[in-house]
């Protein structure tokens, strides 16, 4: 007696119900009357769809049953005849296969059709809906080019196949260039095309075509490409693109997209993501500050088409009702964990405090917080007692070192203690970033935005620090960083320096990006003061 593998009639008693508990496996039925369907599984378990799949294909039935992987779609072609695989266009260059899509017909040759999965599939399928006889019918469309002995040859059987796409990204060009990758490996492409050709190769199952644009894309990032390729990422699950795009934002939000009116349009999930991440580059933690406002700004005022000066921006907040604080209303609630990844215990300048305040933005609770901070750090001398972790509380500098520098530096301060970070270009491929503390009567000399502010005459100073550089190497983004010292900084050499300890970063390079790369290299400082 025969039993049905993947499943039993109903009323019909199973072996295996009483020895596995399992839910009851249904046959799945494609179609009125036509059972074969591709599966990912060379065998399913319906032995009715298996018949009529190798009696399609000219295939023993029994010789699959003890060898299933011959169904399977990359074993496919191996069914046909080896000629199949040098198979060449007809002499005379006229199309076999009409592609139905997107409102066109498609004129495409047999043997660029197994180069995509999804056409294969289609073109197989046809095959057997169209075959009254399989063997001979199989080898009447299946053709292999011999010289003909007649001159006269009988005119081409053309298969229809049908593909439906309902991809927005997917445009008429766009298809084009991707069926043109069919007949040429390496089609041109465009900046405004990339995204469609992906989107087809997608659909089509190109790999290597596909993979092609994820490197263009990786590759072409900036502000107006950032969101529609990290979503596009996101869309057809391609992590690759996904991490680059996180990666570059990570570096480029507050120097370039905050800049630009391209800001408006950053996911707020990518932008969650970057704010959450440790090597996200700014030059302080105000200026990030500012890029968010600047954000919010142009999320609530879409019409905008320019970038509005600071000014603007605080008048705006400033202008909202005072009896709530903007993220306590409705519309700031959901922006709260934004907000939340700001680091506004780094903000000590009293210029820069002094708009905190009046912009009308934070609750009154987060503002009483980060002057009870300044004021405990400032009784003890300096000491950041609430900061407790260097990786996600630490005070962030940042300084941008361009390629034709040879040196380049800032002075910061903090709760009365001065430090220049600096960086010296020893050649085309060595660079090195330290630090080191001044004199407050060195401070003018060195920093032309410096004002009046407390001034601590300690001699030593206990720091715990970290310095990362991030630059482009060869068309890759390369991180160097130290480990998390603490050291002791005085004023007279060497511990005023960084590197008494080994503590300056020293970066050497193989090989220096090619100037139209503009090699940036780029200074992340973090530091927190111990006890």
């Amino acid at each position: 007696r025969i039993w049905q593998v993947d499943g039993c009639r109903k009323g019909s008693p199973s072996p295996l119900t009483s020895q596995q508990p399992q839910a009851k496996l249904e046959r799945r039925i494609v179609g009125a009357t036509n059972r074969w369907r591709f599966s990912k599984k060379p065998f399913s378990g319906d032995l009715l769809a298996l018949s009529q799949m190798c009696k399609a294909l000219c295939i023993d039935f029994d010789e699959v049953l003890k060898n299933p992987e011959r169904l399977s779609i990359s074993q496919v072609q191996k069914v046909f005849p080896e000629s199949l695989k040098s198979l060449k266009p007809l002499q005379s260059g006229e199309p076999d296969v009409i592609l139905e899509c997107l409102g066109f017909q498609w004129e495409l040759h047999q043997p660029q059709i197994f180069q995509s999965e999804t056409l294969a599939k289609l073109y197989l399928a046809a095959l057997v809906r169209t075959s009254t006889g399989p063997t001979k019918d199989m080898e009447k469309l299946l053709r292999v080019q011999r010289p003909e002995k007649s001159k006269q040859k009988p005119p081409v059987k053309k298969v229809v196949i049908s593909l439906k796409v309902n991809d927005p990204l997917v445009t008429k060009v766009a298809f084009a260039t991707a069926l043109k990758n069919l007949y040429v490996s390496e089609a041109q492409m465009n900046n405004d095309e990339v995204l469609g050709v992906l989107a087809s190769a997608y659909i089509l199952r190109l790999g290597s075509l596909f993979q092609r644009c994820v490197t263009l894309m990786m590759n072409r990032l900036s502000p107006s490409t950032i969101k529609n390729f990290y979503l596009a990422g996101h869309k057809y699950k391609e992590e690759q693109l996904t991490s680059a795009c996180e990666k570059w934002l990570e570096m480029n939000l507050v120097p370039l997209v905050g800049k630009q009116i391209y800001l408006q349009k950053i996911p707020q999930e990518l932008l969650l993501k970057v704010l959450r991440s440790p090597r996200l580059f700014t030059f302080s933690e105000f200026h990030l500050l500012k890029t968010m406002l600047l954000w919010v700004y142009l999320q609530l005022n879409h019409k905008t088409q320019t970038i509005p000066i600071h000014e603007t921006v605080l008048a705006f907040f400033s202008s909202l009702p005072r009896q709530c604080a903007f993220l306590n209303r409705d519309t700031g609630q959901c922006l709260m964990p934004l907000f939340l990844c700001l680091r506004l215990h780094g903000i000590t300048r009293g210029k820069d405090l002094e708009e905190l305040r009046h912009m009308n933005l934070f609750p009154e609770s987060w503002l009483a917080r980060v002057t009870a901070n300044h004021y405990h750090a400032l009784e003890n001398g300096g000491d950041m007692a609430h900061v407790k972790d260097l990786t996600t509380q630490a005070v962030r500098y940042g300084l941008l070192f361009n390629q034709e520098y040879t040196t380049h530096s800032r002075v910061i301060s903090i709760y009365g203690f001065f430090f220049e970070i600096k960086g010296i270009k020893h050649s085309e491929n060595a660079y090195s970033f330290c630090m080191q503390r001044k004199k407050y009567t060195d401070v003018e000399l060195l920093s032309s935005d410096w004002e009046l502010g407390p001034v601590s005459l300690r001699a030593e100073r206990l720091v715990k620090y970290k310095i990362r550089a991030q630059t482009l190497v060869d068309g890759q983004w390369q991180e160097f960083r130290t480990n998390e010292i603490t050291q002791k900084f005085g004023f007279i050499k060497p511990f005023c320096k960084s590197h008494v300890r080994g503590a300056s970063l020293l970066l050497y390079f193989r090989s220096f990006p090619p100037p139209a790369l503009l090699g940036t290299l780029w200074l992340k400082f973090a530091v927190t003061f111990g006890e």
